[in-house]
C-alpha cells in the first residue's frame, strides 16, 4: 500500500493488523472525511469470546480512537446456520435458548473495550436477527439470491476445501455467505455502514457483500428512471482483513493444550488471562505487544529487543498491559504481584520446597506425573495421571491438560520451574547444583 494519510489505516498498518483491503486508496481517503461506520460480526457459538477474536476486538476500538463508529455486530440469526469457513465438519446447531444466554455473555466483553452510546462517536452493537429471523424465502432469493454466482461461490476456500476433501457441506451452510452479504447490504441501508473487517478466512465472504451493495444499487439507481443515474459513482463499500495469527511454534492463537483462553471472567480468571500472556514464546513478544497492547511503537521496540532472561520483562509487560485492556489496570497489577510473589524472587517463592534435576533429566525430559509423585503430591502414577485429568495440574502456573507433558530445560524460568497441584501445593523444580 501507498502511504497512508489516514490515522486508522496508518496506525493498523504499522502494528500489523491489515492483511487485505478491497481499495486502500478510496478507503483511505473514505476514512479521512470523518465519521466512518464499521463492523465486525461476531457469531454466538459460546458464551464468551476468546483470545482468537481479540484483534478484530481491537480494530473496532482502534477505528473508535480514530473517529470512526464501531459497530459490533451479533450473529443471532447466522448462527442458526453456522458458518462453514475453516470447518471440516458442520457446526452443532444450537437452541434459541443457547443462542440467547450466548448473546448475554458476547456483550460483556465489549464493554471493556469500546464506548457505547448514541453519539455520532459512538460503539453501536446490533444482532442480525432483527432482519434475518423475518425474511420471506421467496422474495429473498428474488431480491438477493440471483446477484450470487454459484459456481463462484463453489470456489470459495470455505466451500472448496470442503468438497476437495469429500466431506459433507449442508445447503444450510451453503446460505451462510448469503446471508453474511445480506447483513453488509442491511447496516448500509440502516447506519450508512461503509467498511467490513473479518478474519483472512473472511475475504471471499466480504467481497461478495461489496459486491452485493454495488449490484443492488447500481440496479435501484437504473430502476429509477433518472438519465445517467445508473452510472453514477459506485456506493461506498469497502472490506478489510486481519491476518490469520498463529503463534511463533505455529499453534492457533487462542487454543491451548487446556482449550480456549475466553476473555469473561467467569470463563477465565484475570490471573490466568495474565499468566497466559506472560507464557507467550518469546519469539512472539514483540508482534503480540503491537497486536494486543496499545503501548508506543517505539517502547515496542524497546522491549522486543530483549534478548536472554531479559525477555521475560517484556513478557510481563505484555501479559499485565494485555490483563488491563480487558479486566482493568486493578486487576492486571493484582495479577501480576500474585505472580511476583508466588512464583519469583519474593518470600513466598523463597519457602516452597524444591526438586533437584540433574542436567541429563532435564536434557531428555522428565514426566510430570513422576515429578507429582517426587513432589508427594501423589501416592502413584495413576493418581497423579488422575489429577492432571480432573485439571489441577500446573506448570509455570498453566494448566497441564496431556498426561505425558514432561519438564525439560526450556521450561525453567531463571533457573526453575512452578510445579503445582491445586492452589496451595507447590514445588520448585530446579537444575541440580554441579558437583
Amino acid at each position: 500500500m501507498s502511504a497512508l494519510k489516514s490515522d486508522f489505516l496508518r496506525i493498523a498498518q504499522e502494528r500489523g493488523y491489515i492483511h487485505q483491503v478491497t481499495d486502500a486508496a478510496a478507503l483511505d481517503a473514505r476514512l479521512l472525511r470523518g465519521g466512518l461506520a464499521a463492523y465486525i460480526g461476531f457469531d454466538c457459538t459460546a458464551d464468551s469470546l476468546h483470545v482468537g477474536h481479540l484483534v478484530s476486538i481491537m480494530m473496532l476500538r482502534l477505528l473508535q480512537k480514530t473517529g470512526g463508529r464501531p459497530v459490533a455486530l451479533l450473529g443471532g440469526g447466522t448462527t442458526k446456520i453456522g458458518d462453514p469457513s475453516g470447518r471440516d465438519t458442520q457446526r452443532q446447531l444450537l437452541t434459541e435458548a443457547q443462542i440467547e444466554a450466548n448473546k448475554i455473555g458476547i456483550r460483556r466483553t465489549f464493554d471493556a473495550f469500546l464506548r457505547f452510546g448514541d453519539g455520532p462517536g459512538d460503539a453501536m452493537m446490533l444482532d442480525n436477527a432483527a432482519w434475518l429471523d423475518g425474511l420471506a424465502y421467496i422474495p429473498f432469493l428474488r431480491e438477493i439470491g440471483r446477484h450470487f454466482s454459484v459456481n463462484r461461490m463453489l470456489s470459495m476456500d470455505s466451500v472448496k476445501l470442503r468438497l476437495d476433501r469429500e466431506q459433507p457441506l449442508s445447503f444450510l451452510e451453503f446460505n451462510y455467505m448469503l446471508l453474511q452479504s445480506y447483513d453488509y447490504l442491511e447496516l448500509n441501508r440502516r447506519h450508512g455502514v461503509a467498511l467490513q473487517m473479518g478474519g483472512s478466512d473472511q475475504w471471499g465472504n466480504i467481497v461478495m457483500g461489496v459486491e452485493l451493495i454495488r449490484r443492488v444499487t447500481a440496479e435501484q439507481r437504473g430502476q429509477g428512471g433518472v438519465e445517467g443515474e445508473a452510472e453514477a459513482a459506485a456506493p461506498e463499500a469497502f472490506g478489510l482483513t486481519t491476518p490469520l495469527l498463529t503463534t511463533a511454534s505455529g499453534a492457533k492463537m487462542g487454543k491451548t493444550a487446556a482449550g480456549a483462553v475466553w476473555l469473561n471472567p467467569d470463563r477465565l480468571s484475570p490471573y490466568d488471562y495474565w499468566q497466559f500472556w506472560r507464557n507467550a514464546e518469546d519469539a512472539d513478544v514483540g508482534r503480540f505487544l503491537l497486536l494486543f497492547t496499545e503501548l508506543p511503537n517505539g517502547e515496542v521496540k524497546r522491549l522486543a529487543a530483549l534478548e536472554g532472561a531479559e525477555i521475560n520483562e517484556a513478557k510481563k509487560v505484555l501479559a499485565t498491559e494485555a490483563t488491563a485492556l480487558l479486566h482493568g489496570r486493578a486487576a492486571a497489577e493484582a495479577a501480576a504481584e500474585t505472580a511476583r510473589s508466588t512464583f519469583e524472587a519474593g518470600q513466598a517463592a523463597a519457602d516452597l520446597p524444591s526438586i533437584a534435576l540433574a542436567p541429563d533429566e532435564l536434557a531428555v525430559g522428565t514426566p510430570l506425573i513422576a515429578l507429582l509423585v517426587r513432589a508427594g503430591f501423589a501416592a502413584s502414577n495413576g493418581e497423579a495421571r488422575r489429577l492432571v485429568r480432573g485439571g489441577g495440574v500446573r506448570l509455570n502456573d498453566a494448566p497441564v491438560a496431556e498426561e505425558t507433558r514432561a519438564l525439560t530445560v526450556e521450561d525453567l524460568r531463571d533457573g526453575a520451574a512452578k510445579l503445582s497441584a491445586g492452589r496451595k501445593r507447590h514445588v520448585l523444580v530446579k537444575a541440580a547444583e554441579p558437583v
